[in-house]
């Protein structure tokens, strides 16, 4: 069954307020869909969730070009000398998050005709896991931090690029492993500044959003019989909008929150906070959802 609209209004403010935040908005996205009893798994739901990421991609243009201005295209050699620290992370990430998902494909879903990746989307303990384990990430980059002096730099090195790829990666098959926490918290422990990691991770995401974006609207095209794809395309299209206007005006107050939290050291405090959506994940997961 299709979400409603007022469903897919309040996954669109879960998803803006959650997405932005190092505490994976998949997670909670996911988990607001089993408790309206729909399917995160189907491909409805999947593309869905990537229409409410382009509304907080938005967000994030919005937010950060001022600042992406200054860092990253100030001039020709400044934007050319992030185009290949962007390049070599993307390709990082690709390297790592496709034989990531093959991996899987054969071992989790064990090569079962037909199985993708997007099949987990329903594995409530899986989930948990992540969330725990993005968590301890968090707060040990957040302690670090706090304790060590304020790193100095206005690049991202060729190396941390790549290992914030490489995490970047690691996250795509997994919901809740936080995108967001998983590349800021790697860019703190080495040694990079946080308001530079923070930028930098989240120009990744405005990279990685489209071809996404594209794969689930191929994927729920393919899902239909030959000919009945368009309409369920169309269908979500409209209510689709709405929930990234809701997520997009969302996504803006929860980056402001973020930045402001990253700054005065305050980051180990998600942490602490997915370890608690994790064990809520836990709860819905023994009461059956």
């Amino acid at each position: 069954m299709p979400p409603s609209l007022l469903q897919i209004i309040l996954l669109g403010i879960v998803q803006g307020a959650a997405e932005l935040l190092p505490v994976s908005s998949s997670a909670h996205v996911i988990a607001a869909e089993k408790l309206m009893r729909l399917d995160p798994s189907s491909p409805e739901m999947t593309y869905l969730m990537v229409m409410l990421h382009a509304g907080t991609m938005a967000a994030m243009v919005v937010y950060f070009w001022g600042a992406w201005r200054r860092s990253f295209f100030a001039s020709r050699a400044v934007f050319m000398d992030f185009a290949r620290r962007a390049a070599l992370a993307t390709l990082a990430t690709a390297a790592v998050g496709f034989p990531l998902q093959l991996l899987v494909v054969r071992v989790f879903l064990r090569g079962k005709p037909g199985a993708q990746v997007e099949d987990l989307f329903s594995n409530l303990p899986l989930m948990a896991f992540c969330l725990a384990a993005a968590g301890v990430l968090i707060v040990v980059a957040g302690i670090r931090a706090r304790s060590a002096p304020a790193p100095q730099g206005t690049t991202i090195p060729s190396g941390p690029a790549l290992w914030i790829g490489a995490i970047q990666g690691v996250c795509l098959p997994f919901r809740g492993f936080s995108r967001s926490g998983a590349t800021i918290s790697t860019g703190m422990l080495l040694g990079l500044p946080r308001r530079l990691t923070e930028e930098f991770s989240f120009a990744l995401a405005v990279i990685l959003t489209p071809p996404v974006i594209l794969r689930e609207a191929l994927r729920l095209y393919r899902s239909h019989p030959s000919g009945q794809g368009g309409p369920g395309l169309g269908a979500l299209a409209l209510p689709g909008l709405i929930g990234m206007a809701c997520s997009f005006a969302a996504g803006l107050a929860a980056l402001r929150w973020l930045s402001r939290w990253l700054e005065n050291g305050r980051w180990h405090f998600f942490g602490f906070y997915c370890f608690a959506a994790a064990a809520g994940v836990c709860v819905l997961a023994g009461m059956g959802f």
